[in-house]
C-alpha cells in the first residue's frame, strides 16, 4: 500500500490500527501539536533533545499540509490522536475537525518504523512486525534536557535483538540521525529504570529470549511524557503507534540528508 492511498483509507474511516510493518521502506513520523504560545519553546525542547524529537517538518500556525506529504491533512491522516490538558489525557480522537484552532503549531518528529523497515532488509527480524504488534515503550529515569515548560523522562522502544546481529542493528540505524539513530541503551533494562519488561507503558510486549538482547532506541512518544509530566496545558500527539506516514521513502530521506 502507498502511503496516499493509507491516509485517503485512514480518512475514509477503513484504517484505524497502529502503522508498524506498514508502507514499507517509507518515512513515518511521530506528531505533537501545540498551541503557537508553546512552539518556541517546544522548538528548543526538540533541539535540545534530538535523539528523542527530530524534528523533520514544522507546520506553522493553523497549516495542515506537510511538505512531506502532498495533499495531506494532519487533522485526518493519522489513525488516532491523543489530546491532553494539565497532563492528563482527556481525549483518544479518529480526527481532529472538532478541535481545531488556526492557533495550533504541528510538529512532525521522526520515527523509529523508518529505520526498521532497513532492519528487516539487512535480514534482522523484528519480532513485533512478525507477531502485528505494536512495538513496545517504556519510560526510563533518564531526564530530558527542559525548555521553558517543556521537562520529564525519556521513553524508549526496545526490540529484541539476536546477540549476534545487535552490532550489526547499531550500524544500520546509526545512519537514521532524523529518525533517533542509534540505540540509546543495549542491555539490562533495569540500569534506564525499566523494572518489568513485560509491561510496557505504551505499545505491547514482546518476550526476550535466550541468545537475545534488549535494544532501546529513544522514542517519539517522549512528547507525550514531557506534556504529562509538565502539566502543559493543551497538547495533542499522535496515540503511540499511530503514524503520519510520508511519500518520502528512506533512501530518498538519506539522500537528502547526504547532500545537506
Amino acid at each position: 500500500m502507498k502511503p496516499k492511498e493509507l491516509r485517503e483509507k485512514i480518512r475514509r474511516g477503513e484504517f484505524a490500527s497502529h502503522t508498524s510493518g506498514v508502507c514499507h521502506n517509507y518515512v513515518q513520523a511521530n506528531l505533537a501539536i501545540v498551541p503557537k504560545e508553546y512552539a518556541f519553546d517546544f522548538l528548543l525542547f526538540a533541539n535540545r533533545n534530538p535523539k528523542s524529537c527530530p524534528i523533520i517538518d514544522v507546520l506553522e500556525a493553523g497549516k495542515v499540509e506537510s511538505a512531506l506529504a502532498l495533499g495531506s491533512d494532519i487533522r485526518y491522516d493519522i489513525p488516532l490522536y491523543n489530546v491532553y490538558k494539565n497532563g492528563e489525557l482527556t481525549g483518544r480522537l479518529k480526527d481532529l475537525g472538532d478541535v481545531w484552532s488556526d492557533d495550533f503549531v504541528s510538529f512532525l518528529i521522526g520515527c523509529s518504523f523508518t529505520f526498521e523497515s532497513q532492519l528487516v532488509k539487512e535480514n534482522i527480524p523484528l519480532k513485533h512486525i512478525e507477531q502485528n504488534k505494536n512495538v513496545a515503550m517504556y519510560i526510563t529515569n533518564i531526564e530530558t534536557n527542559e525548555a521553558g515548560l517543556f521537562k520529564g523522562p525519556v521513553v524508549v522502544s526496545m526490540r529484541p535483538i539476536k546477540n549476534e546481529l545487535v552490532q550489526k542493528a547499531i550500524a544500520i540505524t546509526s545512519k537514521f540521525p532524523n529518525m533517533h539513530g542509534a540505540p540509546i541503551h543495549v542491555g539490562n533494562p533495569m540500569e534506564i529504570g525499566v523494572e518489568n519488561l513485560t509491561t510496557p507503558d505504551f505499545g505491547e510486549s514482546v518476550e526476550v529470549e535466550e541468545g537475545e538482547t534488549p535494544v532501546f532506541w529513544a522514542c517519539g512518544v517522549t512528547p507525550q511524557s514531557v506534556a504529562i509530566h509538565s502539566k502543559i496545558p493543551y497538547v495533542i500527539t499522535h496515540a503511540p503507534g499511530h503514524m503520519f506516514v510520508t511519500d518520502i521513502t528512506n533512501e530518498e530521506y538519506l539522500s537528502l540528508n547526504i547532500e545537506r
